[in-house]
């Protein structure tokens, strides 16, 4: 299951900006217009939806797209841990 949509959910929450005007394979910073704060904040916001915590070595991701997929490796390695 992709994170996409509630990535998008949670941009527009946070920063009004639609999810039809934020291309997922574009820069964030060039589409969205966030700059660095926004974004450490946004992955805040991100690690508190879903109950992770982001690895710090991904911290430069810069598309909603490989947000997604972060996202969506961190939540599955979570329930793994738990099921395990």
């Amino acid at each position: 299951m992709s994170s996409l949509k509630e990535l998008q959910d949670l941009i527009h929450e946070k920063y009004g900006i639609e999810p039809s005007k934020l291309d997922p394979h574009a820069s964030m910073r060039e589409t969205g217009g966030l700059d660095s704060l926004a974004l450490a904040e946004f992955l805040f916001a991100i690690e508190d939806h879903f109950g992770i915590t982001m690895p710090d070595e991904d911290a430069n991701i810069d598309t909603l797209a490989d947000l997604s997929a972060l996202v969506d490796k961190v939540v599955a390695a979570k329930a793994a841990q738990k099921a395990a």
